[in-house]
Parts: structure tokens; C-alpha cells; sequence
């Protein structure tokens, strides 16, 4: 549980979840990570992550939800697996009107698709990355291909959230945007994508949004360190692997300060505190 005799002279330590909620099947790997074209499907998992300090219950990231235009991208994306995100935070005993924070990789709907379940919530997103999202909705139609992750609805709410003075737009890095909660700009996959350290009684924690879908895009191939692009993305690709080194030079190399959001091992060098129907809540803190 959150430590509430913290020293106020140091910053405070978050309890870190990841949250497993939903699992595409037979996702080919080449979709994900360059150059892996002989090594056939996954099932690739999806998660958030949930940390908890104090009174604030905040979120990074809160996948999405089976309803709507979400239930039509989750089949048109092969992800039959599935149980709610809230659903899932009630079970670690936070209701959704009490999550306080939203802090926002980018706007995939997998990553931002129930923010319309989370009222109370402070949202935060780089600027770039969700006025890109209105620019390229824009565009003419056989652009469609930039915008093909995108849930219009999730755009909806976000400006709803505005509306009503819940959105904070960054510009770029923020050192205590919460007490020890920190972001960084981390371009490539999107045009605007950030990623987000913890402070925790495990030293920072990097939650890597989908600037990395495997430890392979840091160690290489062979483990040769050479960088290995992602295979989806609309940003550069030299953006991409600048970040990368981003994220390595913040663990220094030490990939269990790493939380991957679609895991392929599904954070099995994390214990594991709840199993739900199959998926699970794990400790990174």
C-alpha cells in the first residue's frame, strides 16, 4: 500500500502495478519489431500501469474499452481477449472516480481508450501528440493509414476533458509534473509520444509506453547493442532510436527498471499479486 509517512524533504516513492487487461492472438512479431520476419505470432499482451502515492491514485495510460467504435477496432486488431481496465482497478481496490491522474503515453486507443471512464481524472499528453492527431484526422482520406490506431471518440473525450479544465498539454520534458513523477518527450512511434519515470523504494522505473515493444529494440538482435527500430510507428525512425538511447541512458542498461507494456513474457521478472480470468496484476515497485 502507498507509504503515508513519507519524508517530505525526499521525493515520494509510488507503489508501481502493471495491469494486464487484454491480449491480441497470433499477432505476427514483424508487426512489432523490425527484422523479425522468420519468427512467426504471439499473442501479445496489453497492460496500463497504476501507481499509487498518498491520496493519488494515478494511471499511466488506461487501455480501452469494448464498446463502441472500441469494440470494432479490438476485432479489427485480433485482440479477443479482453476484461475491463476498471473492472481490473476495482479489483486493487480503486473505484474509478478515484483515480486522480491520467498521465497519457499517446493516443492509440489501446492506450487511451477509456478516459471517458475516469471523471475526476487530471489528464496529461504532450501537446504535439494530440494536435498531430487532429491534423492527421484532417487529411484526406487516403492518409487513412496514419490515423488507422486512432479512436475518434478517444479524441471526443479528450476534448471534453478540456471543456471542463481536466487536460494539462505538456511541451515536452517535465521533472516533478507530480512529486517524483517525471516525463519525457520520446518521438518515433508518434509524433508526440512520451514516456514516464517513477520514483520508487526500487530506485526510477521508466514505463516505456510504445517506445519499445521488446528488450530486444535496446540489446539488439545478437545483444550487440545496436538499436532495433519498431515495425509500427508514424513518426521517424531515427527519432525512434534517439529515444531509445533515451530510455537506455535512464536505466543504465538495467532492463528490470523497465516496464514494457506489451511484454511478450508478460513481466515475469515481476511478482505477481493478482491473476483475474488469466490476466495479471504485477508489483514493479
Amino acid at each position: 500500500m502507498p507509504n503515508a509517512a513519507q519524508n517530505p524533504a525526499q521525493p515520494p516513492q509510488w507503489d508501481i502495478y502493471v495491469i494486464e487487461y487484454a491480449r491480441a492472438k497470433d499477432q505476427p512479431i514483424a508487426s512489432l519489431v523490425n527484422g523479425t520476419h522468420h519468427e512467426g505470432v504471439m499473442d501479445t499482451p496489453f497492460s496500463f500501469v497504476l501507481a499509487r502515492s498518498g491520496q493519488r491514485n494515478v494511471l499511466v495510460d488506461t487501455g480501452f474499452m469494448r464498446e463502441g467504435i472500441g469494440e470494432e477496432m479490438s476485432v479489427r486488431f485480433g485482440v479477443p481477449y479482453w476484461i475491463s481496465p476498471v473492472r481490473m482497478l476495482e479489483e486493487m481496490g480503486v473505484p474509478a472516480d478515484s483515480v486522480t491522474d491520467i498521465v497519457l503515453s499517446h493516443a492509440h486507443f489501446d492506450h487511451m481508450g477509456s478516459i471517458h471512464k475516469f471523471p475526476k481524472a487530471r489528464l496529461y499528453i504532450q501537446k504535439s501528440e494530440l494536435l498531430s492527431w487532429h491534423e492527421a484526422m484532417a487529411l484526406p482520406p487516403q492518409f487513412g493509414f496514419l490515423t488507422d490506431i486512432i479512436n475518434p471518440d478517444d479524441l471526443r473525450a479528450a476534448f471534453d476533458a478540456s471543456v471542463e479544465h481536466r487536460l494539462t498539454l505538456l511541451d515536452g520534458d517535465k521533472d516533478n509534473l507530480l512529486p517524483g513523477l517525471h516525463v519525457r518527450l520520446g518521438s518515433g512511434h508518434t509524433i508526440g509520444q512520451q514516456f514516464v519515470i517513477l520514483e520508487s523504494a526500487r530506485g526510477r522505473i521508466v514505463v516505456s509506453g510504445d517506445c519499445i515493444y521488446s528488450s530486444r529494440n535496446l540489446t539488439g538482435h545478437n545483444h550487440n547493442g545496436v538499436y532495433v527500430p519498431l515495425a509500427n510507428g508514424i513518426g521517424s525512425i531515427w527519432e525512434q532510436l534517439k529515444t531509445m538511447d533515451r530510455i537506455n541512458d535512464e536505466i543504465g542498461g538495467d532492463l528490470s527498471k523497465l516496464i514494457i507494456l506489451h511484454d511478450a513474457a508478460r513481466w515475469e521478472h515481476l511478482p505477481e499479486v493478482k491473476n483475474i480470468e488469466g490476466f495479471k496484476i504485477s508489483r514493479a515497485s
